[in-house]
């Protein structure tokens, strides 16, 4: 079905690998296209909870972008290319269903930018994380200035931005742009885990968490009376009947998603 990436549906969670080992994962407009299609098949299928986004091999999550596409646009194809890209990122940002990003090498441009799109990262020892647009004589495109700035601060966001620099694993996690780091080995099992968690929780709360968390940095919408609607929302769940039941009678809940 895809040639450029590659899926497999594991106990609900829908593994989506950037399959370009030769080209280190770099993201073209191919790639683009099918991860789009992949992202719209999480949103449509009910067999899947959950998705997880890597690279191939053990060198590289996204090493960055294919830069042979940019050398013949115009600014108004740049434009182009970038809504694009932020079609396809705010769709992993706002799913329902989580998406984390597990990080097993460098995560570079375009590449920083799709992992910081997940909802949450865990990096391999040997991940690198970098925005070095600068070097080419651009800015990232994709939702990085952004995210990054939400995720690390504005100080530390610029600096990296500007210097083109990368940090490791070890300063990623302190800095808070990912939330564990593990072994190369551990960390798809790393990431199964979570999810296998979260799999267990109401999914229409899952939901909710997500909408309400990205609310809180949306400057267009008021984070706290999103909150409440959507808490309020829940009432009319068979989900909380089924989760309050289970507290009080001391049992595992059942929930449907309903």
């Amino acid at each position: 079905m895809y040639q450029t990436i590659s899926t497999q549906l594991e106990n609900s969670s829908l593994i989506i690998t950037i399959n370009r080992p030769d080209k280190m994962n770099a993201l073209n407009q191919m790639v683009m296209a099918e991860l789009a299609l992949a992202i719209d098949e999480v949103y449509s299928n009910a067999a899947i909870k959950s998705a997880i986004i890597t690279g191939a091999g053990e060198k590289a999550f996204v090493a960055g972008a294919d830069i042979s596409e940019f050398l013949k646009l115009s600014p108004k194809e740049g434009e182009e290319l970038a809504k694009k890209g932020h079609v396809i990122f705010h769709r992993i940002e706002n799913s329902p269903k989580p998406i984390i990003a597990a990080v097993n090498g460098f995560a570079l441009g375009g590449g920083c930018e799709l992992a910081m799109a997940c909802h949450f990262r865990i990096a391999s020892e040997n991940a690198r994380f970098g925005q070095p647009e600068v070097n080419l004589g651009l800015i990232p495109g994709y939702g990085g200035t952004q995210r990054l700035t939400q995720l690390i601060g504005k100080g530390k966001a610029i600096e990296l931005m500007m210097t083109g620099d990368m940090i490791d694993a070890a300063d990623a996690l302190k800095w808070g742009l990912v939330n564990h780091v593990t072994s190369l080995a551990e960390l798809l099992p790393k990431a199964k885990g979570l999810l296998e968690k979260i799999h267990a929780k109401a999914p229409l709360a899952i939901a909710r968490v997500v909408k309400c968390a990205n609310a809180a940095l949306d400057k267009d919408q008021d984070g706290f009376e999103t909150e409440v609607k959507e808490f309020a929302a829940c009432f009319a769940t068979k989900d909380l009947q089924e989760g309050a039941s289970a507290f009080i009678e001391k049992r595992r809940p059942n929930f449907k998603g309903e």
